[in-house]
């Protein structure tokens, strides 16, 4: 899809090159302006899910408008702001227009792709009655790589072979399963791998429950987290090369934030004077790599009597000022956090920083959930962009499970898909 972006936006400003006298399309300046307007218009594309996040076909032509007039607004307000007509109207303009249909074109294809992976992995589940329900909530909340659960058995049912009757083949076939699931307690049942190896031989996709939860999940199941915790490298922690180069993305991502931030206080303090009386920031001892405390930044959005609670933080919490709302909502509130990265409290992805009190609750309750601390934090994270607020325990056990995967998997490619779905999470409002 984002090469069709370049294709029509480079597209029309060569053929406006070719019909326009004054215009040459390969001057350098105005190269680099039609880049950057390709950049936009990919980037509001992306936060509005183009085009691979489901969307109805009532949703799939509004989405679109809003993506390329959003992408032709921001690089009109480029030119305002600069005084000067970098690239030619006809070239804004006309490719917004040609925009549309070509983004519900690609939504539209998504679509039935991803019901097509729907009807092509066809999961059958082998575990605690429970599994199948679980599986089944969790493939509807927004999987890594859709699935539908079409049968299930109890390890007792799949375990109940005799001379004439193989109980799981025949279900798995019965439902045209494409992909086996196998439970801890069913792996250990020779009599069902006997039978998943069967399957295997004729084509069926055969997934313990920890791969299946990573690969369709993006996550580990909690039954698994204390049973890998050591049987996989962390890049930070055993690839001496990812450290560095990851401390040097912060490094450069940090002194970039320093800019908005200095430009965001003066805006922050106005705001705060009508609707979020007291200080402008607001500091709190997080717990950072390897268990070490350290203050982070963050512009304030509760009452000033609010700290003393000690409360989980909701994301409809009656403590948030009205001003405040408008700061997380935005995440503006996160901006001071630049400098926790420059400092190295922080780095630009990694598994968000708790309170220590709450640390300390989490460790003794939640199995190996120091684990997490192993890395340095992050401004966002993999848990942030699949679950969001943590409010109770459940939530951070639930949140354990993300991070957990994001240190099995961390690399620049990852931190590089966080980044992308955090940003749209900020402009589409897919999740905090």
């Amino acid at each position: 899809m984002y090469a069709g972006v370049l294709g029509i936006v480079f597209g029309l400003s060569q053929w406006h090159g070719e019909n326009v006298g004054d215009y040459r399309f390969v001057d350098t300046s105005r190269f680099g302006w039609a880049v950057a307007y390709v950049a936009i218009l990919c980037v509001t594309a992306y936060g509005l899910g183009l085009p691979e996040v489901p969307q109805t076909m009532r949703s799939r032509l509004p989405t679109s408008v809003v993506a390329a007039s959003a992408g032709a607004a921001g690089i009109s307000a480029v030119q305002l702001f600069v005084g000067d007509a970098l690239l030619p109207r006809f070239v804004v303009f006309g490719s917004a227009m040609l925009l549309v249909p070509w983004f519900y074109a690609m939504s539209t294809l998504a679509g039935a792709g991803r019901r097509s992976l729907e009807a092509r992995d066809r999961v059958a589940v082998v575990g605690p009655t429970d599994l199948e329900a679980e599986l089944r909530a969790e493939l509807a909340g927004g999987p890594e790589r859709p699935a539908a659960v079409v049968a299930s058995l109890s390890v007792s049912e799949a375990a109940a072979v005799d001379e004439h009757v193989r109980p799981l083949v025949e279900s798995v076939v019965d439902a045209r399963a494409s992909v086996l699931v196998l439970s801890a307690d069913a792996q250990g049942d020779e009599r069902i791998v006997e039978q998943a190896a069967s399957l295997h031989e004729g084509g069926v996709r055969v997934r313990t429950q920890s791969l299946f939860y990573e690969e369709y999940l993006g996550k580990l199941p909690v039954a698994d987290l204390g049973r890998v915790s050591l049987f996989f490298d962390i890049g930070e922690v055993h690839r001496d090369r990812f450290g560095r180069f990851k401390r040097l993305i912060d490094l450069a991502a940090g002194l970039t934030g320093l800019l908005p931030l200095l430009l965001a206080i003066p805006f922050v303090f106005v705001g705060n004077l009508f609707g979020n009386r007291g200080s402008l920031f607001y500091s709190q001892l997080r717990v950072g790599r390897a268990g070490t405390t350290f203050t982070i930044l963050k512009f304030r959005t509760m009452r000033e009597d609010a700290f003393a609670s000690t409360d989980w933080t909701s994301e409809s919490d009656p403590r948030i000022t009205s001003f405040g709302r408008f700061l997380r909502v935005s995440h503006l509130d996160e901006l001071p956090q630049v400098w926790n990265i420059v400092r190295g409290d922080l780095s630009l992805v990694g598994p968000r920083p708790e309170q220590p009190r709450y640390v300390e609750e989490l460790v003794e309750k939640l199995p190996y959930y120091d684990l997490r601390h192993i890395v340095r934090p992050g401004l966002t994270g993999w848990a942030q962009v699949k679950y969001g607020y943590a409010g109770d325990e459940r939530d951070a056990l639930e949140k354990l499970q993300y991070d957990f995967h994001y240190l099995r998997r961390q690399s620049v490619t990852f931190d590089l898909r966080i980044v992308g779905r955090t940003v749209r999470s900020l402009v589409g409002r897919e999740g905090r």
